[in-house]
């Protein structure tokens, strides 16, 4: 699989452009075979979207066909956005954009009485209307405010008290099937995502040491193999702000879904990981990206710094691919899947030896220059703190 992606890596070399087609493609296809495959975050977000526009044509169902509305808008259009990603945030956002959609239509009937046309209405309540749209308050529903006013004034209708109560209770009407929707139809409970999310990170982790250390076995690599190392940290900087999301979505999907509604779709029972968990990969993370650094400065041929010589390099590119297997071991623990079948014992000799030869190495290097021991001294401590984040911890979890 390394084989296969340092080939993909080599053919779009170059070729930005293509090469982000290229792996939205792919990620397009593991997301669709994931939501096929089993239950996950892409199953929850096919689950969600389904909802929505099951949403939407309730409302419209609800408000064109059975109550004969000519102008059904409103209500579908609440419906849809207001299915969100936890229930709890579906009942906040529907009281904000409740409280914006009655702003929108009062400002823009009183603006329409005041001028008695609607390209002045508009003129004069849009203005208004996107100053209040910004108000912290509103959170992100405050956009709400302006786009009322233009559905009110564009409708044709005459502007009256009861056109505007009319277009309210269609609001409400959508805000209550979108809220009834999200919290009594598989309500979303988010607990999975925190360790698919962590499991992903780790395994990501040691896919990007494994890069590295395949890539330091070569000959030959310079600052565009060390452009493609610092890619790979700074993917792992969005899985670490993923991870922080997913978190912060776990708390907020327990949030009013007790008892009744936590019955209507059964929550996944393994236990959240700790937030200690988070904080760990999230250093694993910083590590690796000053990893990554060093070895871009020490291929650039403009700087003082210079990479060790090839045993070296071989050895601690032999290090790096055992914490790569590590992190990859960890990711099958937090998914709860088997665990690496190679004794953790051996693992541990083996690094012990290649620590205690590169220590060697270091002296060695000392003794040629100070470029090359600063460079090897850097790379072997960022070494060691990914070691003691990664490997002797879970043994004791």
């Amino acid at each position: 699989m390394t084989a296969v992606k340092r080939t993909v890596r080599e053919t779009f070399r170059g070729r930005r452009p293509l090469a982000a087609v290229w792996w939205e493609a792919c990620a397009v296809g593991r997301a669709a075979r994931a939501a096929w495959q089993g239950p996950g975050r892409e199953r929850d977000l096919v689950v969600q979207s389904l909802k929505a526009a099951g949403a939407a044509l309730i409302a419209w169902t609800v408000s064109g066909v059975w109550l004969g509305d000519p102008m059904a808008l409103m209500a579908p259009w609440v419906a849809l956005v207001l299915v969100q990603a936890t229930v709890y945030s579906s009942v906040r956002q529907a009281g904000q954009q409740f409280t914006a959609i009655c702003a929108g239509a009062l400002v823009a009937s009183g603006a329409q009485a005041l001028t008695d046309d609607n390209t002045g209405a508009l003129a004069l309540s849009l203005p208004v209307l996107m100053l209040i749209a910004n108000w912290s308050r509103f959170g992100g529903q405050g956009i709400y405010t302006a786009t009322t006013a233009v559905f009110v004034l564009a409708s044709g209708t005459a502007v009256s008290a009861s056109a505007v109560g009319h277009r309210v209770g269609q609001a409400a009407l959508g805000a209550v099937i979108g809220v009834a929707v999200n919290a009594f139809v598989l309500p979303p409970i988010h607990l999975r995502d925190v360790p698919e999310n962590l499991a992903g990170l780790a395994r990501e982790t040691g896919d990007v040491l494994r890069t590295v250390a395949d890539d330091l076995r070569e000959s030959e690599w310079d600052a565009q193999t060390a452009a493609g190392w610092s890619d790979g940290a700074a993917r792992l900087q969005r899985r670490l702000r993923a991870l922080e999301s997913a978190r912060s979505w776990s708390r907020e999907s327990l949030r009013m879904t007790s008892g009744p509604l936590r019955a209507l779709r059964r929550a996944p029972t393994t236990a959240l990981p700790p937030e200690e968990e988070d904080q760990r990969w999230s250093r694993v993370t910083g590590n690796i990206t000053a990893l990554t650094r060093t070895l871009a400065v020490a291929a650039d041929e403009n700087r003082t710094p210079a990479p060790p010589d090839g045993p070296a390099l071989d050895l601690y590119a032999r290090l790096l691919g055992l914490i790569g297997d590590s992190c990859h071991a960890e990711a099958d623990r937090l998914l709860g899947q088997a665990a690496d079948p190679r004794p953790r014992e051996a693992t541990e000799e083996t690094m012990d030896e290649l620590h205690r030869r590169l220590q060697e190495g270091l002296q060695e290097h000392a003794g040629r220059g100070a470029e090359r021991a600063a460079v090897l001294g850097t790379l072997l401590l960022q070494a060691e703190n990914l070691w003691a984040e990664i490997v002797p911890e879970p043994q004791s979890r």
